[in-house]
C-alpha cells in the first residue's frame, strides 16, 4: 500500500532540462519557510544528481525520490537558517574558446563530460570521458588525480557541482568549462 507524502508545494519541472529544475527549486526555497517540504517534478534524468548535489551544498535536505512514469519526484525539505549554506560556485574556470586552444595545441589535458548518457552519445567532444554527475563519486577511483582535467557539461551548472567533488576527493587541476556544450563551436562526434 502506497502513501502519498505530504508536501507544502509542488513545483512542476517538467521538460525543462539542467540548469532550470535546480533554478527554479532555489527560487521555490527562498519563498518557503523552514521545515516545509517542497515536491520538485521533473523529467530530466541529470535532475536526479542535480538536486540532490545542490540541496547537500546548500544545507537543505534531500528527503528522497519517487519515480513514477518517466516522472521524478524529488522531496526537499527547506533548512533553518542556521543550517543552510551559502551556495558556493567552483572558482577556476576556462571558456570554451581556452578549451578547444588547449586541446589544438595537443597540451595534456583530460576532457571529463558529467551530462548523462544520452547527451553524452548524441554528441560530445572527441577523446571526451563520460562520467555522469550521479555516478562521480562512484567512478573517482578510475580517475587520476594528479592529471589535469576540464569538467563540462551542458551550461557549466552540473559541471560546476562536479568540479566541487572533484576538489574535495582532492585534485587540484581542475577546471569547470563554461558555457559548456550548449555553446560548443569545435568539434564533436556521436556514438549513434
Amino acid at each position: 500500500m502506497s502513501r502519498e507524502i505530504q508536501t507544502d508545494r509542488v513545483l512542476e519541472c517538467e521538460r525543462l532540462s539542467c540548469p532550470m529544475p535546480v533554478v527554479k527549486t532555489k527560487k521555490a526555497m527562498e519563498e518557503m519557510k523552514p521545515g516545509e517540504v517542497l515536491e520538485v517534478r521533473a523529467t530530466d534524468k541529470g535532475s536526479v544528481a542535480d538536486l540532490q548535489s545542490w540541496a547537500k551544498r546548500t544545507g537543505h535536505q534531500y528527503i528522497g525520490l519517487i519515480e513514477e512514469n518517466r516522472v521524478f519526484r524529488h522531496f526537499l525539505r527547506k533548512a533553518s537558517n542556521n543550517e543552510t549554506k551559502a551556495e558556493v560556485k567552483f572558482p577556476h574556470t576556462m571558456s570554451n574558446e581556452e578549451l578547444n586552444q588547449k586541446m589544438d595545441s595537443s597540451e595534456s589535458i583530460i576532457v571529463l563530460d558529467v551530462r548523462e548518457p544520452a547527451e553524452y552519445v548524441f554528441g560530445h567532444i572527441p577523446g571526451a570521458i563520460s562520467v555522469p554527475l550521479g555516478q562521480l563519486e562512484e567512478k573517482i577511483s578510475q580517475l587520476d588525480p594528479g592529471k589535469e582535467y576540464a569538467v563540462i557539461c551542458r551550461t557549466g551548472n552540473r559541471s560546476d557541482m562536479a568540479c566541487q567533488i572533484l576538489a574535495e576527493h582532492g585534485f587540484s587541476k581542475v577546471k569547470n568549462v563554461v558555457p559548456g556544450m550548449s555553446q560548443w563551436q569545435g568539434a564533436t562526434e556521436s556514438d549513434e
